[in-house]
């Protein structure tokens, strides 16, 4: 898979590290991860490599699972992940809670936001951070144009701009408080703390 050979040569991806790099000064050292969404789990390898005690992710698709077992085999750290495949809104009265959750480009592939960022906050011990996109002229012809292309090829995906307000204003109806707010030329990256 391209995604786990470019982790191999090159490492996270700027968001990616963005999001590593807050929680290693947060505190990682001890916590429980969960990441919704986490693909081949980069995001979970590096903050186990940080000191995080376990992780547990929640992916939709299964398309991830092969490389992400051969990541953890390499990095010698199966033991202490343990991976599902589900709809994390669907099924969350089956993930425990973590201390830190993790949803990096996610919302914006949830078309229900409301739902999903409420399970993500109603799961979240100490701190969640997520990505979204940021809603400017630009992301949205970005997403439109790629939505088009999805269509186009029969796709049933779809990328969604979720008003910014309202994901703050969910997470922060489920009792979390916003720490971190930083804009990117495409991505928004937030923290929230219980």
């Amino acid at each position: 898979m391209s995604e786990a050979r470019r982790y191999r040569r090159k490492g996270l991806d700027s968001t990616s590290r963005e999001i590593v790099e807050l929680l290693k000064r947060h505190g990682i050292e001890g916590r429980s991860v969960l990441e919704v969404g986490g693909g081949i789990g980069g995001i979970q390898l590096e903050l186990l490599k940080a000191g995080a005690a376990r992780a547990t992710s929640v992916e939709l698709t299964p398309t991830y699972e092969e490389a992400a077992g051969g990541l953890l085999r390499e990095a010698g750290l199966e033991d202490r992940v343990q991976r599902q495949v589900s709809d994390f809104v669907l099924s969350g009265i089956t993930v425990p809670e973590a201390d830190v959750l993790v949803m990096n480009r996610v919302i914006c592939c949830y078309p229900d936001m409301p739902r999903l960022a409420a399970a993500a906050a109603d799961h979240t011990r100490e701190i969640l951070v997520l990505s979204f996109p940021r809603a400017t002229w630009w992301t949205r012809l970005a997403v439109t144009v790629g939505n088009f292309v999805l269509r186009a090829a029969r796709r049933e995906f779809q990328v969604f701009v979720h008003p910014p307000r309202s994901i703050v204003a969910t997470l922060e109806g489920h009792g979390l408080s916003a720490v971190l707010n930083h804009a990117g030329a495409f991505w928004t990256v937030a923290a929230f703390s219980r």
